[in-house]
């Protein structure tokens, strides 16, 4: 998985369990729609700390909670062109 996606699967991941929408995600968490938009469609690859600090909030979650999956915690950067 490329590391700007790994972003985008963790919030439709949480968005599935718990049954919010993307529109509800950004009213919650007051993140423009348009810039949770350009997350999800892979625009915006490196979201700033604190939009994902939001987004986590609107989780019920710390940011420590928010970034600790799998997919974030096991990536190689060694491949990375960047």
């Amino acid at each position: 998985m490329e590391y700007g996606n790994i972003y985008v699967e963790r919030i439709k991941s949480l968005c599935r369990q718990r049954d919010i929408s993307v529109n509800k995600l950004a009213n919650m968490s007051d993140v423009k729609q348009s810039t949770l938009d350009n997350i999800m469609r892979g625009l915006t690859k490196n979201p700033r700390v604190k939009t994902l600090h939001k987004v986590a909030i609107a989780f019920n979650m710390t940011l420590a909670e928010f970034l600790n999956f799998d997919e974030l915690n096991n990536y190689s950067f060694e491949d990375d062109q960047d």
